[in-house]
């Protein structure tokens, strides 16, 4: 046994009597029957159970530590583990890598964007999504299309121009 418990609590005629440390290991050396009881730790104290506890508490026991490794081989932490100055917990912590208001006006007007694009036809959405979604150049959307690169590029300023007007008048 690694540590000497406090107390050890026995269970005689179904009532749990108290022992110190030195009296159980003198009883246990005694009374053989001791050797084939099961204790699990308890503040400090051995108190006997029944198998399924003894069971029971240490494979929630392991699977705690199963846990607590897995956390520490993916580098997590524990909030619970994050102080203020004063020893109160901290709620949350903050990211200041991220700017939540340019992430969430970028979010309003990737929707706004998704809601204006069916406003075009089909040729300004074909000629839009060459560009932006497949990533073609613009000298490749002309091949594609069969006009100039300069062409590619007035059609896509007009349509811009367009998409701005839509997206202002739905403020």
């Amino acid at each position: 046994m690694k540590y000497a418990p406090r107390k050890v609590y026995v269970k005689e005629n179904n009532v749990y009597v108290e022992l110190s440390y030195m009296g159980f290991c003198s009883r246990r050396q005694a009374d053989q029957s001791y050797m084939d009881k099961l204790f699990i730790p308890v503040q400090g104290c051995l108190i006997e159970v029944v198998r399924e506890q003894y069971t029971d508490f240490y494979r929630d026991k392991e699977r705690w530590r199963y846990l607590q490794k897995l956390d520490t081989n993916h580098k997590l932490l524990s909030l619970e583990g994050f102080t203020d100055s004063e020893g109160n917990v901290i709620d949350f912590i903050v990211d200041e890598a991220v700017d939540v208001a340019k992430t969430v006006v970028h979010a309003v007007m990737v929707d706004r964007l998704k809601a204006a694009l069916p406003l075009l036809s089909g040729s300004e959405q074909a000629l839009i999504k060459a560009i932006f979604f497949e990533g073609l150049s613009e000298r490749e959307v002309g091949l594609r299309l069969g006009i100039t690169q300069s062409v590619v590029n007035k059609r896509k300023s007009k349509i811009l121009a367009k998409l701005r007007k839509i997206l202002e008048n739905k403020i």
